[in-house]
């Protein structure tokens, strides 16, 4: 689902933002998917920590195909075994296990998150091992649509501001802060289509 703050970002971080402009325009068609079930989001975004975007896909397409149901009660019996066969560590095992659990025991939260902020919802979170700052900041960008995420902690992003803003890594604190105030309140916009510069594919979570 596209977000419905999408348009109107685009056309004010090309008016703001030069560099930003030209990339949006090579990409006029695309834009940011959210997915609203949040507990597959979550579980994508640990599928997709650490690895290519291609990588990512290739193993979420082959865990969600087995079973047609994919939910927290249905994940559990899903022996370890065939999760490692479909390319998941047994970390990351662990860790969509803990997902899966805290979703069972948390579903008056998960019903409301949508009425708490953006820090109440990170302190919840965190809270699972397996999540940090990163997961939180994918979650809040394409499991709730949050216009003005920054994932600074990021490695693609970091990298793809150094290449199109001709900075060297590690960019400096005071830099971030420019383009964080320069891009508000969008973004996340800015971060999506600074993904979408260096990879082939369009990130999804």
């Amino acid at each position: 689902m596209k977000p419905n703050y999408w348009n109107k970002g685009k056309l004010y971080l090309s008016n703001n933002d030069k560099i930003l402009k030209n990339i949006i325009q090579n990409y006029p068609k695309e834009y940011l998917s959210i997915n609203n079930n949040y507990y597959h989001c979550l579980i994508n975004s640990i599928i997709g920590q650490q690895i290519s975007v291609s990588a990512a896909n290739s193993i979420k397409n082959r865990f969600f195909s087995l079973n047609s149901k994919i939910n927290p009660k249905n994940v559990l019996k899903i022996r370890n075994n065939s999760l490692i066969k479909v390319g998941l560590s047994k970390q990351k095992i662990n860790y969509i296990k803990n997902i899966s659990n805290f979703f069972i025991n948390n579903k008056n939260f998960i019903n409301q998150i949508q009425t708490y902020d953006e820090n109440e919802i990170k302190n919840k979170l965190i809270q699972i091992k397996g999540i940090g700052p990163w997961t939180v900041d994918m979650f809040l960008i394409f499991g709730l649509g949050k216009s003005n995420v920054f994932p600074r902690g990021d490695l693609g992003f970091v990298k793809a501001i150094s290449i199109s803003y001709n900075k060297k890594l590690p960019i400096s604190e005071n830099f971030l802060k420019k383009l964080y105030n320069k891009w508000s309140p969008y973004n996340t916009i800015a971060t999506w289509y600074l993904w979408r510069s260096l990879d082939p594919l369009p990130v999804s979570y």
